[in-house]
């Protein structure tokens, strides 16, 4: 069992098998099976499938609140210990609203970010909107990716509040690195979600991008009665004034994907931040200015 496994696992890794089982399959209905059967309350199914997703993948539930789950669902948006992710001590610094792998950061210039190394996508495809797109062609950018076994809750950078949401409807490609290599502009294809947030004394706004993905599609935001999925209007577009306080639950994605962040270009990165860096919500991320703190 074990040697099948390894062997399977290392099948899994070769890029063109990885990309053809998860890319060039019917994605959104896939996406809507797993929905379905993620929500399944029969013990030996949920038994089952943890224990399977635990041998492909990395998945440690010592940190989680619950130690029991009702479905496969129920354990994907599982919430954690108290104390679990101990938040950044330092009032000027944003923190990291979940936990990931870094993938791409930078400035954005041209109106251009980049989902991977030569592979840029455009800001006005993300943000569909003229006067966001003003605001932030000359922003800072950086991805978080959130893979299958992680914590999948996000919240908030800062203490602030939620000004409004916009829902952009979309597919729901595969967002591991494979796929960034090779999926032209995937985020501004997928399924996501626009959050305008202003923070600090100043109100200084910024934005953060959850996006879908295959078996993904859903996410849940607190002052938002509704969850956005295929289901919901595109372009519908939700006003919160929902406030936060710095490490506040915000939400989460029904089952997982990538947080785009965008700030002023005035925020620095961390001087540590590195592509490829696991990052745990509550750790230091960027500098802020002190005019915005």
């Amino acid at each position: 069992m074990i040697s099948f496994v390894k062997t399977l696992k290392t099948l899994l890794l070769l890029e063109d098998i990885n990309f053809l089982l998860t890319n060039r399959i019917p994605r959104a209905l896939a996406t809507r099976l797993m929905g379905r059967f993620s929500r399944v309350e029969h013990p030996l199914i949920v038994r089952v499938s943890i224990f399977l997703w635990g041998l492909f993948a990395n998945l440690k539930l010592e940190e989680a609140r619950q130690k029991r789950f009702k479905s496969v669902h129920d354990c994907f948006i599982r919430e954690l210990l108290p104390g679990a992710r101990p938040i950044c001590g330092d009032p000027d610094t944003l923190i990291s609203p979940c936990d990931g792998i870094v993938g791409e950061f930078g400035m954005i210039k041209d109106q251009q970010l980049f989902q991977a190394k030569g592979f840029p996508y455009s800001l006005k495809d993300l943000l569909l909107t003229e006067s966001l797109v003003k605001t932030w062609q000359n922003g800072r950018f950086l991805t978080i990716r959130i893979t299958s076994s992680m914590y999948h809750r996000f919240h908030a950078p800062e203490d602030g509040q939620l000004q409004r949401v916009r829902y952009i409807s979309g597919d729901t490609w595969n967002v591991n690195p494979i796929a960034l290599k090779r999926v032209e502009s995937l985020f501004c294809k997928n399924e996501r979600a626009i959050l305008e947030l202003s923070i600090g004394q100043k109100s200084t706004p910024i934005i953060m991008i959850p996006v879908a993905a295959i078996l993904v599609a859903g996410i849940r935001i607190h002052g938002i009665n509704a969850t956005l999925n295929c289901k919901s209007p595109n372009g519908l577009t939700l006003e919160s004034g929902r406030r936060f306080n710095r490490g506040d639950e915000m939400g989460w994605f029904e089952h997982g994907s990538t947080i785009i962040m965008i700030t002023p270009p005035e925020f620095e990165f961390n001087p540590h931040l590195a592509i490829g860096q696991r990052l745990r919500m509550g750790e230091p991320i960027m500098q802020l200015p002190i005019a915005s703190c």
